[in-house]
């Protein structure tokens, strides 16, 4: 079942709205690091005479990675609200794709009753061969919000590579009910400013997530990451993996937070980041924090942020790579993995034409 609503053309005068302190942690550090949060400055068009199609009331308690001030602003912003359900105990096979243009404001909601499975792909950046519209500089945004039942599955994908003069705001809401599992893939690959939020509540027994991020942010590019997990059912389990490469004067701040809720006996949750410097006048921040209000539980956080070894280099050397043809394959090696996983046409049409790829899109279509 699907809810679709298309709205007139954007009414009244365009300013600007500056979010302050959003994408926060929901427990902070100090604050002269400024590692709590982003400050964004985003469009403020007038809507007065739109009709709104909204989603339903059910999806207003599901708590969002960025916050409530940018749930706020993008429903008041989009054209209108999606809505997709999954009947009980069907798997889809078609994946549901959220395509966010150049400039695009996207609210969807999905609801994937128990004992389903769906896959939802969220695609960010030029998508001009897909839509036919001509590409945007300013601000993107998505925001999802995903209600999985008892014994459900469901298989996330975020696919985001904007232009260097454009900044995209990507913010996911989880709520998931008794044994779901839920897998989510991200592919962060450039932007002007990239900030993005998950936030994932176990609330049910055995309810489990698995996320890994992979990320590449270059020049001065700006890539801000909040993720919570918050573990309220017994048995819960949750295993967040990050891996990057920060290149230039590239910066990057990462908060990671797996909460363990009072009541969540036996639940078990696992955080790491792997990050590869590249740059002289990178600026990287990571806070991985573990919350804990209940014994028998399990938690642990861990960060490794280096450059390529020189054993590694010497090794490469001896097969006639320099240092930099070396570190580029690093990054590759990224863009390759996220090219060969993309499961539709939207995600590997942002990377196929990617510098970064040693193959092109059309030899990975032939594979």
């Amino acid at each position: 079942m699907m809810a679709e609503k298309n709205l007139a053309p954007e009414a009244g005068a365009e300013g600007e709205l500056t979010l302050e302190r959003v994408n926060v942690a929901p427990a902070q550090t100090w604050n002269r690091l400024r590692t709590n949060d982003i400050t964004l400055t985003v469009p403020a068009r007038g809507r007065k005479g739109d009709v709104y199609f909204s989603l339903p009331r059910l999806f207003e308690g599901v708590e969002c990675g960025m916050g409530g001030a940018v749930t706020d602003w993008v429903e008041s912003q989009a054209r209108g609200a999606r809505y997709v359900e999954v009947p009980r105990d069907e798997k889809r096979e078609e994946p549901i794709v959220v395509a966010v243009g150049s400039g695009d404001v996207a609210d969807t909601g999905v609801m994937v009753r128990a004992g389903a499975e769906a896959t939802i792909v969220v695609a960010a950046g030029d998508l001009t061969k897909v839509t036919g519209s001509s590409v945007r500089s300013g601000t993107s945004a998505s925001l999802l919000r995903v209600i999985v039942e008892a014994g459900a599955r469901v298989h996330l994908h975020e696919y985001v590579r904007v232009g260097s003069d454009q900044q995209h705001l990507e913010s996911v809401g989880i709520s998931a009910a008794r044994d779901a599992r839920v897998d989510v893939h991200q592919y962060l690959l450039g932007g002007g400013t990239v900030a993005l939020g998950l936030a994932c509540d176990l609330a049910g027994e055995r309810a489990r997530v698995d996320l890994g991020c992979r990320y590449h942010a270059g020049s001065t590019e700006v890539l801000d990451i909040n993720e919570v997990v918050r573990q309220r059912g017994r048995n819960t389990r949750s295993e967040l993996s990050y891996n990057g490469v920060l290149e230039d004067a590239a910066k990057k701040g990462l908060r990671t937070t797996i909460d363990l809720v009072h009541g969540a006996k036996g639940a078990q949750g696992n955080e790491a980041e792997t990050v590869l410097v590249l740059g002289d006048d990178v600026v990287n921040k990571t806070l991985p924090t573990i919350l804990c209000d209940e014994d028998d539980v399990a938690g642990n956080h861990g960060a490794t942020i280096g450059s390529v070894s020189p054993e590694q280099l010497a090794y490469l050397a001896d097969r006639g790579l320099s240092r930099a043809d070396a570190e580029q394959l690093f990054v590759s090696a990224l863009y390759e993995d996220a090219l060969m996983h993309a499961p539709c046409p939207e995600a590997r049409l942002l990377i196929g034409d990617s510098p970064q790829l040693t193959e092109t899109f059309d030899e990975v279509e032939e594979a």
